[in-house]
């Protein structure tokens, strides 16, 4: 129970030093990010997400995302999507397959805002592990190990937060290293 106390204190610490970064000014991509822009106005300017961003402009998105929310974004850098195999995201861009990329993109949205207090609270209560209801209808599942929050998909793959709590005018993003894929 110590452990699970002490486990548990050190992930809030973490993750609040993230939060209190957030509340300065964080930079992704490059760019500043302001609390005051929407998902869409600070992705747009993350040259880290530049790949991201054209997804979600195929799939019919932005209006969706520049809306009131709140959103939790798990948002996968251009390094993530160039992680898939060869010609994936081409195969994705394709107006034939904009369903497809709606649901790959929508399974890293969940509604309201869910900063890393809000995670933390959710893995802890979860005796380590957190299921989040994605928009798409799909769940992943938040984990912490140390100061460490990894985000699995439904085929197991998993992603680690690099950036959390960067906050916007209708939600939070953070940011992750891989794609997650619904089954």
């Amino acid at each position: 129970m110590k452990f699970a106390k002490f486990a548990a204190a050190a992930l809030a610490a973490a993750l609040s030093t993230a939060a209190l970064t957030a509340s300065a000014q964080v930079m992704v991509g490059g760019a500043a990010m302001y609390a005051t822009k929407d998902i869409i106005d600070n992705a747009v300017n993350s040259k880290d997400h530049t790949t991201l961003v054209a997804a979600v402009k195929a799939a019919g998105l932005v209006e969706t995302l520049k809306g009131k929310g709140p959103f939790t974004v798990f948002a996968p850098t251009n390094a993530a999507f160039d992680a898939l195999p060869a010609g994936t995201v081409d195969t994705l861009l394709k107006p034939e397959n904009k369903a497809t990329l709606t649901k790959v993109l929508t399974y890293h949205v969940v509604a309201g805002k869910m900063d890393a207090t809000a995670l933390t609270k959710a893995i802890m209560a979860g005796g380590g592990k957190a299921t989040l209801k994605t928009v798409s209808g799909g769940t992943l599942t938040a984990m912490a190990s140390g100061s460490t929050v990894t985000v699995m998909d439904e085929s197991g793959g998993t992603a680690t937060v690099t950036i959390a709590d960067v906050v916007q005018s209708n939600g939070v993003i953070h940011v992750v290293d891989k794609v997650l894929l619904p089954k």
